[in-house]
């Protein structure tokens, strides 16, 4: 019966541990691939006022809005890509 509590409560640690983490993992993930830097704390507090959707919207936001910053994307000339699949 002991056994049993402690096993409980090990895996009950471990759900707790693995849900306090997600923002971390979040924030450690964007910064990795997109290079914008955000506090877990925001992902939580994002998360607890509009859930997953404005944890979404809020990661969007922020592509988009760093995607701005490096300006234009230079689109080739039809000619350029007429010679190229000749």
């Amino acid at each position: 019966m002991t056994s049993l509590i402690v096993a409980a409560a090990v895996l009950l640690f471990i759900l707790v541990v693995s849900f306090r983490s997600r923002a971390v993992v979040f924030c450690q993930y964007l910064e990795t691939m997109t290079g914008i830097s955000l506090k877990p704390s925001d992902v939580r507090r994002v998360y607890r006022e509009k859930g997953r959707e404005g944890v979404r919207e809020m990661f969007l936001d922020l592509i988009i809005r760093e995607d701005l910053k490096e300006g234009p994307i230079e689109i080739p000339e039809e000619e350029a890509i007429d010679s190229a699949n000749r």
